[in-house]
């Protein structure tokens, strides 16, 4: 939440495509705000299966809801999804853990697997962030110091 909140609004809609780079081909990528919505969109579709959540109408496909523009709306929309995850991760025993819950389009996964995925999907989103952050001048906050 910190690198996603460190991302001022009028930067939100960056994309590194923008920068014209050459050599690189950064065509069609997520622009920060995408990165967002794609997160808390896979959030849902892991840990909402996993905890029993409901997916909110609004997120119909893995790249989040793409009507939603508003900064402040996507960082609550993905608070909200870490809350799912939350819920998730306390309904998980095991004796649950293996249960077969709705996934990702559709399938159906391992509760588990529907918990620690999201955790390292996360991390790979998250590694975009920081890079999405430093090509804007800005120190990713986990990398500040004290």
């Amino acid at each position: 939440m910190a690198a996603v909140q460190a991302m001022p609004e009028d930067k939100f809609d960056f994309s590194p495509e923008s920068l014209d780079i050459k050599g690189a081909n950064f065509k069609g990528v997520y622009t920060f705000a995408g990165l967002v919505k794609h997160l808390a969109a896979a959030n849902y579709f892991l840990w909402g299966g996993a905890g029993g959540d409901k997916i909110p109408a609004v997120i119909t496909g893995v790249k989040g809801p793409e009507s939603m523009t508003s900064r402040t709306e996507i960082i609550q929309l993905l608070k909200d999804s870490f809350a799912s995850g939350h819920h998730a991760a306390a309904a998980l025993t095991p004796e649950n853990s293996l249960d077969m819950v709705p996934g990702p389009a559709g399938n159906k996964v391992p509760r588990v697997f529907g918990l620690t995925f999201a955790v390292a999907h996360a991390y790979d989103e998250y590694g975009q962030m920081e890079e999405y952050l430093r090509m804007n001048g800005i120190v990713p906050p986990a990398s500040r110091g004290n």
